[in-house]
Order: C-alpha cells, then structure tokens, then sequence
C-alpha cells in the first residue's frame, strides 16, 4: 500500500483478513487534526473549569449497562473531544474490526490464529455451530468433573475423597483463575466434604515447598494448566509435585491417573506425561492464555462457585460481548474505555494508569489486567510492519485502593507524574446470608460505607485539588499541605461484586484493550517478547545444570553472573 499525505499510521491501509483495505488518508487526517488541536486547549484547562461550565457532567459523561455504571465526567474532555474519539475509531474502521474479532477470520495474523475468547462465553446454540459445540463438548465434560468432585465421588489412589485442589500454571493460566476464585469468595459453594483451591505459579518453588508441607497426598488433586504443555515453569512444578505423591503413595499408575488433571491444546503431551485420558479438557490455539478464564483453565473458578456460577460468569461476559457489538460507540462502555485510555496517554501525555478496587476481593485484579493490557498492547510495530507513530500501551499498575492510599497515592496526589485513575466499587457488598451472627450486619455495612466514602473522596480530591477542601480550610494554606489535582479518573461501579458482574468487568476491559490496539494499528493477541525470553531461558538452563559448557556465546555480563552461580569466579 502506499502512504497517500499525512496518515496517523504512516500508511493510508489497515489488514484484515489477509487482505488490505484502503482507509482515506483524510479522513484519518481529518480526526487526528481535530484531536490534535483540542489538546492544546486541553492540556491547560482544569478539571474545576470544566465542571463549574457545565453542571450536567455526570448526565453528559456516564453511561449504565445492566450491573455496571462508568463515570468518565472526571476526564478533561468535552462533548467535542468526545465527538472527535469517535470520529478518530471511527476513522480507523472500529466497527468492521469488531466484526472480524467476533468471527472466525485469522484476526492474530502473526500467528496465523483468530482470537474467539468470545466463542467460549457463547450460550448453546439451536442448532449448534462447529465451534459452539467444540466449546460446550469441553465445558460439559468440566461441569462432569466438578460434580464428581464436590459430590465426593472423585477419589484419590487410596479411596479418600478429594479436599484440596492445587492449579499448577503461569500466566493467564494462573492469574485468571486466582483473580476471580479470591473475587468471588463469597460465592463459594457447600460440598461433602471442604474443598480448598490452591494456586502455585513461582518457577522457584518456594509457594510449592510452603504448600505441600499443608497438604496430605491422598486428598489432593492438582491441575496441570498450560496450553501448550511445554512451559517449563509448570513442568517443573508439575514434575516436583508427581515425585512428591509417589514417595507418598507410591509409583502405581493410579496414582497419577487419580490424582491429576490436565487442560491443554496438546492431549498427545499430557498422555505421554501419564494424564488419563478423561481427565484431560481441552483448549484450542485460537485461546490465548491471557483470555482463558472462560474456558476449562477456569477449573479452579467451577470448583470454587459451582456450575451454575461459572455458567452466571460465563453470561456476564456475553452480555458485554453483545453490547460491544451493538451499542452506539459514544454509550459503548468498553469503546469509550478505550478513546479515554487514547486521549489521556497520546494526547494529554498520561503514560501510566492505576487500577485502584475498592473491595478487598479484587486483591489481584490489578495484576490480571497488567497481564491483559500490558502483554496485549506492550508493542511498537503497527499492522503494516512499520514503527508506530505514537505511545502505546501505557504502564498498568494498581493495589486494592485502602492499601494504595498508604502506599503510592501520595505520589498521586502531589507528586511530579501525570496518572490517569479507575476506581472500581461494588454499590452493594454484604447481604443477609454472608452474616455469621446478624449482630455484625450493621458494623460491616458500616464499613463498606467507609470503603465507598474512601472511593469518592480520592477521585474527588485528585481531579478538584484544593477545590475539594474548605474553604477555610484554604487560607494560609502552605505550599505543602496544597494540591493541583486534574488527575483524570474513571468510576466503576458494579452494583454487587458477583459472579454475572465480575463476568462484565472483565469482558469490558478485554474489549477496552481490543479498542486501543485499533486505534494504534497493533496485533494485541501475540506476544513475542514472552516467548523469545522464555527460549532464552532455555538456552541458560543447561549450562546451570552443568549438562553443558557454553559460556562463550554470551555476553560479558551473562558470562560473569554465570560464573558466580556456578562456582567458577577466578580466584
């Protein structure tokens, strides 16, 4: 294709489906203008500005879809900036990339591989599709394995009934689960007997060593979670796990065949492993590890809340799935996401944004979505093969908000960066049957109310700034105890945290991160920076292991940090 004028992206074309289509280089010239001369203006207004000018903020700049409200009123942005992002997605032809995410098409083209996370949140189908029956063939043979499990039918090599479940696996395969088994503890569902999750990721094995001292041989069973099977980090523990269970119990097959589950791509691996073959679940390539929850690598999260709540989960998200795909962009909560997340990081300069839950259940929520965000959209090289003409993914970071505000939030509030906010609360928390004794209703209720006042005061002071104090409390104030704010911040308010709201926020932020890698002419679902680190890795490995010399081939420093690890510093 050729450049044709001035094009955002240096190229008048974007790819899709293997072939390109030509977008008008004015027209994208057109947007970017526009969005261009704006910032100028927007860069010195203040947040206060704009909201003592227009009284109608919160109606203008909110949008409500079934569980979840977004406030954006606290972006310095007006109707015409808004009016300009959408002519900016639209520019860059959101609505047809939409289409190609929810089909079939080779949307991951460096990997030659579609991207239908989507497909594994699809109800049944009347009649069923190819894929839509793959996926529910997988998840009801699941559903099977959970109900053995919490029935206390599934037992281990000596006959006990299964009580702790470990899910071995790195990445997606484990932050997925592990965020939304810990968000949706609440939900947890009775058994026959207690049943506990575990999770271990760490290659070191230090959470493996902690763990295995807590648990007995003959009531666990652990989940061998990798894709590919190949990840060495899993493997390793995987294999630590398989020697601890046979100097227990023995090295008859029964007990790795009772004792372990595999979820993969690659059945042929974990029957060579000894995996048996019904208690293998399947993945396909088109399910990226950072999208996998939906599928059977959720295992944990159906042990945890039952069928019936995966399935709710499951809803959650295809709810959000069929708002992406219809609603107008200016009330599309993932579109608008995306074009603030846009405006903020390359038209106002904000290179950093912090996730900040109000609802200690969403502990690990910020480190799923830095996996979501930063593995998806960490890239500087567009479509076309060209370097990016503008900042991508700004740095993801973030804590539960009442442990943020004694830790970094003074950073926020009156240090030197620039950080754009989402602030993320449940309206409701508690509810009659998570009481132990109904006299602590009214002290927790309380204190979801402090975590909620908490909440709004924080996007309160961060975007006003001394204009959120007294007036009193203003004068003489000194330079110390003052605050700029206009530190732009989005609210998320789900109105209760459980398993059909959870399902939302997370499909909205996938979404969200599609919508960026739109904008900025990327392939947010391959991640070739992992996969060479890891090959690397494996070039070292041996030589630690003393299996082979090769330290030559290295770099200086490698060379020297080698020889300290193995003993051989001169001298």
């Amino acid at each position: 294709c050729q450049s044709t004028g001035f094009c955002l992206y240096g190229c008048g074309a974007i790819i899709m489906d293997n072939s390109i289509e030509p977008v008008a280089a004015s027209v994208k010239q057109t947007a970017f203008e526009n969005l261009t001369h704006l910032k100028t203006q927007f860069k010195q207004i203040h947040l206060n500005q704009l909201f003592a000018e227009d009284y109608e903020r919160f109606a203008k700049f909110s949008v409500e879809h079934e569980a979840i409200v977004l406030d954006f009123s606290k972006h310095r942005i007006d109707p015409l900036v808004l009016d300009g992002l959408v002519d900016l997605a639209q520019s860059q032809d959101l609505s047809s990339w939409i289409q190609q995410l929810f089909s079939e098409t080779q949307i991951n083209y460096t990997e030659h591989r579609a991207a239908m996370h989507w497909a594994l949140r699809e109800p049944q189908l009347q009649p069923f599709s190819q894929l839509n029956q793959q996926v529910h063939t997988q998840l009801e043979r699941m559903y099977a394995l959970v109900g053995k499990i919490h029935a206390g039918q599934y037992r281990g090599a000596t006959g006990e009934v299964i009580q702790d479940v470990v899910n071995i696996g790195v990445g997606g395969s484990d932050l997925g689960p592990l965020m939304v088994t810990h968000a949706l503890s609440d939900f947890k569902v009775a058994t026959v007997k207690p049943l506990n999750v575990h999770f271990v990721s760490t290659m070191d094995g230090s959470q493996l060593s902690g763990l295995l001292h807590q648990l007995r041989p003959e009531t666990t069973l652990f989940i061998i979670s990798s894709k590919s099977f190949g990840t060495i980090d899993t493997l390793s523990n995987a294999q630590t796990v398989r020697q601890w269970l046979e100097k227990a119990l023995g090295t008859e097959d029964k007990v790795v065949k009772n004792h372990f589950i595999g979820v993969s791509t690659k059945p042929e691996k974990m029957t060579e492993w000894g995996i048996a073959p019904e208690h293998q679940l399947l993945l396909w390539d088109w399910v990226g590890g950072r999208y996998s929850l939906w599928s059977c690598i959720g295992l944990p999260i159906a042990l945890m809340i039952g069928i019936d709540g995966f399935k709710q989960l499951l809803a959650g998200a295809h709810a959000i799935d069929q708002h992406f795909q219809n609603a107008p962009f200016a009330e599309n909560i993932p579109v608008l996401m995306g074009l603030l997340g846009v405006w903020n990081n390359n038209f106002l300069d904000i290179q950093t944004h912090a996730v900040l839950p109000y609802d200690g259940r969403l502990k690990y929520f910020a480190a799923y979505l830095q996996q979501l965000e930063m593995e998806s959209n960490g890239k500087s090289i567009q479509r076309n093969g060209e370097k990016v003409a503008l900042a991508t993914c700004p740095i993801v970071w973030g804590e539960v908000g009442p442990n943020a505000q004694h830790a970094f939030y003074q950073l926020l509030h009156q240090g030197t960066h620039s950080v754009s906010c989402d602030f993320i609360a449940p309206v409701k928390r508690y509810n009659s049957n998570q009481f132990t004794y109904a006299e602590n209703a009214e002290a927790l209720v309380e204190q979801h109310h402090l975590a909620l006042s908490n909440c709004l005061a924080q996007s309160r002071l961060l975007a006003f700034g001394n204009q959120a104090l007294s007036a009193l409390e203003v004068l003489d104030l000194p330079p110390y105890k003052q605050y700029v704010g206009n530190q732009p911040s989005s609210t998320l308010l789900l109105k209760e945290l459980n398993p059909y709201s959870l399902g939302m926020l997370v499909a909205t932020y996938e979404h969200k991160v599609f919508v960026q890698s739109v904008l900025w002419n990327i392939n947010p679902f391959d991640q070739w920076g992992v996969e060479k680190g890891k090959e690397i890795a494996n070039q070292l490995l041996p030589i630690l292991n003393r299996e082979q010399d090769g330290l030559s081939k290295f770099d200086a420093s490698t060379q020297g940090l080698l020889k300290i690890l193995l003993g051989k510093t001169d001298g």
